[in-house]
């Protein structure tokens, strides 16, 4: 169900970025659905070997290359989806930023109630 949920999440947060980023354009919900899905897959097989292809610019930039991996996989998203258009690689990697921020921001709202509290014992 959690996974579900944020499926969803990352689609919503994909209808909200056009609004945000001019140079970003998404034909609807269900297209929104696909590229949360395209990007999800993307970012679970091909960035793991990209980040240890580039872990030594990684290293020498102090994490920042991470940004540009991120703009590197919703760039490629944008490549293989009709419907959904990115203007240029730097738009991807602004696109890619605020779409983790508003998706960060969404799920606090939403999922973030759910930590588990320690209660201490009673007396």
């Amino acid at each position: 169900m959690k996974l579900l949920l944020g499926w969803a999440i990352n689609a919503v947060a994909l209808i909200l970025l056009p609004y945000i980023v001019p140079a970003v354009q998404i034909r609807g919900f269900g297209t929104a659905l696909v590229v949360a899905l395209v990007i999800g897959l993307l970012n679970t097989f091909i960035r793991p070997v990209l980040f240890i292809l580039t872990l030594p610019i990684t290293v020498l930039t102090l994490g920042l290359f991470t940004l540009v991996l991120n703009g590197m996989m919703f760039w490629m998203a944008s490549r293989f989806i009709d419907g959904f258009a990115i203007a240029g690689f730097w738009w991807a990697v602004l696109a890619a930023l605020i779409y983790s921020i508003i998706s960060w921001a969404i799920s606090s709202l939403l999922i973030g109630g759910e930590e588990k509290r320690i209660e201490p014992p009673q007396r």
